[in-house]
């Protein structure tokens, strides 16, 4: 790193985004993302589709058993 930084020609909020949609990222254990990838894998469909899928699936019943 350098001693000093010159910031005398910086743009204060130059990449701020009032809109800007902050999304939690959720991290698998390694058993369960490898055998997620490998479903998602041979049903040709994307990780997060096939988790958003299983996940949607899982609060239905949680709210139908209610």
């Amino acid at each position: 790193m350098k001693e000093k930084y010159d910031f005398s020609q910086g743009k204060r909020g130059q990449f701020y985004n009032p809109d800007a949609v902050f999304k939690e990222p959720a991290y698998l254990d390694e058993e369960v993302q490898n055998h997620l990838s490998a479903r998602a894998d041979s049903e040709g469909a994307a990780l997060s589709d096939l988790v958003n899928s299983l996940l949607r699936k899982d609060i239905e019943l949680i709210e139908a058993a209610k």
